[in-house]
């Protein structure tokens, strides 16, 4: 049997673990707001936000949103992976994967970071204590978030636009494995650089080292972008690439790989 066909054991139980989470999800309901109970609770949410764990760093790698969400990222990770298992070796890739991963949540965090004060400012030049919008973000019930909105639009005559937005900013998650998946995907176009991938949507070969850049270019120019309705976290899935690659030349530079 040519072992090369087989799954390598990190990849093999990334696969099956995100499974068993996305599974796990239908024995939730759903909460006030029509978001998954399992998501609410282990979807990583703004570090200044009330309802932010230090769990939720490492459990929103294995959240998606639904099956099209966790296709995406698995046959990602299950078409480049295993290469780049089987020549850092699993436990490099481990490290490796989640390295990408908690990256990928830093730089998304950075930027989320300045939103959210660029949007908090807004509020406190109409003298909004934005505390008080953080307190409705944490109420118990959705009635008694809006009464909380509610009394910050009556007393401060904020633009409701701005309110809300800021409620948002705290209420947001971000889930899924993309980052990981991402720096998976810098790692095949470094360690493989001249390896051909056919893609669908171009039925001509392109070069791994090739691919990888323009996957890059792509993310960095929506991120900025901002597309209104675009709810991909594209920093995520650059801070991804961008800790891979940093890891890599590491690794590199003491001979380690």
């Amino acid at each position: 049997m040519n072992t090369n066909l087989l799954l390598p054991p990190v990849v093999k139980n990334l696969l099956i673990i995100n499974g068993l989470f996305f599974l796990a999800k239908f024995s939730f309901p759903e909460d006030e707001l029509g978001r998954n109970a399992l998501d609410a609770t282990l979807g990583m949410y703004y570090v200044g936000s009330p309802l932010f764990r230090p769990w939720q760093v490492i459990s929103h790698l294995f959240m998606h949103g639904d099956v099209g969400h966790l296709f995406t990222n698995m046959f990602g990770l299950f078409m480049f992976g295993g290469p780049v298992e089987r020549l850092l070796g699993s436990k490099r890739f481990l490290v490796y994967y989640l390295a990408c991963g908690l990256g990928a949540a830093a730089l998304h965090t950075g930027v989320n970071a300045y939103e959210v004060r660029r949007d908090e400012a807004v509020l406190a030049s109409y003298g909004v204590d934005v505390r008080e919008v953080r307190d409705a973000v944490a109420a118990p019930t959705l009635a008694e978030a809006d009464q909380a909105l509610n009394n910050v639009l009556a007393t401060h005559g904020a633009p409701q636009q701005a309110v809300v937005q800021v409620f948002r900013d705290h209420l947001g998650t971000i889930i899924g494995a993309s980052g990981a998946v991402f720096g998976i995907l810098l790692a095949f176009g470094m360690l493989f650089p001249e390896q051909e991938i056919f893609l669908l949507l171009l039925p001509i070969p392109i070069k791994a080292k090739y691919f990888v850049v323009i996957y890059g270019l792509v993310e960095l120019f929506m991120g900025l972008k901002q597309s209104p309705g675009d709810n991909v976290a594209h920093f995520a899935h650059l801070g991804g690439m961008i800790f891979g690659f940093l890891l890599l030349r590491h690794w590199r530079r003491h001979r380690l790989i």
